[in-house]
């Protein structure tokens, strides 16, 4: 994207706690004006540290945190162009729906006609038009969180600030919210940095997706770009379900593993180079074992739904996992073809 365009840049930030943790270990992220960015990744990875710093609620230990080109060294979290919300909606239950949504204008004392028309708007957006007078206790899970996120919407940040906002919602609510969240931004046009450990949710709603661990940023890049070319072994492994296994590169799009050798469209590793492969489930096709590049036995198989979800043992004592419509049972011999196109070579234990 455009530099221009950028609203938040983290520069060299590191946050170590008083035990010596490091929480964050120098990085570098830009999000641009009007993204959705999800940060995503494992408990403890750094990801709610970041959004705390970008918030004011914490300082980094080094670097600095600029938001709307300016530096953020000391402002604190009510003077910035930001608001926040958390997986607990901390909404007053003394206050209805409508009250709850207008705190913040009433705070800036602004007068009641403005107050009425900004939070009947923002009623229409988050689809709760007709709920103003209803009691936050009468209100269910996902109702409550669209009042969470109008009351921050309101206010007209240039940045709203997610985390984990659905984690307490049921399966298909959570899907429903999810939805509802990208409309609201697409139709705000108003930048969401969003974190979550749940890769699904992070695929669903990100124009953007940074995979944090250990404090670091693995990989930056689109939904399309993480799923179907992760940096790394971590990235592949938390991004969705993966076969890694060591392979070699004998040459330039020609690969060798589980002792069979493979077309691939990688290139610019040296000869006989040790890497890892990749290859996802969903793009494995199961044939009869005389077909097969790769001969093995099947071992277990699980109905998901859409799809079977199979594991194999190969000759080799590696065992695949396979995605099908179509099943075979448990105990049959199975052969496994893959496109070269469908196999990823990493560089060898990156991440991992």
């Amino acid at each position: 994207m455009d530099t221009n365009n950028t609203l938040i840049q983290l520069r060299d930030v590191t946050r170590v706690f008083d035990d010596e943790t490091h929480a964050l270990a120098g990085i570098n992220l830009a999000i641009h004006k009007h993204e959705f960015v999800t940060l995503l990744g494992p408990s403890g990875c750094g990801k709610t540290t970041t959004l705390r710093l970008i918030a004011g609620f914490d300082y980094p230990t080094s670097g600095q945190v600029w938001i709307g080109g300016k530096n953020m060294d000391g402002v604190p979290a009510y003077r910035r162009p930001v608001n926040t919300v958390f997986q607990k909606y901390a909404l007053f239950p003394h206050l209805n729906t409508f009250e709850n949504i207008a705190f913040g204008l009433r705070i800036k004392k602004l007068d009641n006609a403005t107050i009425q028309k900004k939070v009947s708007e923002m009623l229409e957006i988050v689809n709760l038009r007709g709920m103003e007078k209803r009691a936050i206790h009468a209100l269910s899970g996902g109702q409550q969180q669209r009042v969470a996120i109008a009351r921050a919407l309101v206010n007209e940040p240039e940045v709203l600030l997610l985390d984990e906002p659905l984690g307490a919602l049921d399966l298909k609510l959570r899907k429903e919210m999810q939805t509802e969240l990208k409309k609201i931004q697409e139709h705000l046009r108003i930048t969401f940095v969003y974190v979550t450990h749940d890769q699904e949710e992070a695929l669903t709603m990100s124009d953007t997706i940074v995979v944090m661990n250990n404090g670091s940023i693995q990989q930056i890049g689109t939904p399309t770009d993480i799923y179907n070319e992760p940096t790394n072994a971590f990235v592949a492994d938390f991004i969705g379900e993966s076969n890694i296994l060591p392979g070699v590169m004998v040459a330039d799009e020609h690969v060798i593993f589980s002792n069979t050798d493979f077309d691939c469209v990688d290139k610019g590793f040296a000869p006989n180079e040790p890497v890892d492969v990749v290859v996802r489930p969903e793009d494995i096709y199961l044939l009869d074992p005389d077909k097969g590049y790769i001969k093995g036995i099947i071992e277990s198989v699980v109905f998901k739904g859409v799809h079977y979800e199979m594991m194999m043992q190969d000759e080799q004592g590696f065992h695949w996992m396979i995605h099908d419509t179509s099943m075979r049972p448990v105990g049959s011999d199975a052969g496994l073809i893959i496109r070269p196109d469908d196999i990823h070579i990493m560089k060898k234990g990156e991440g991992a």
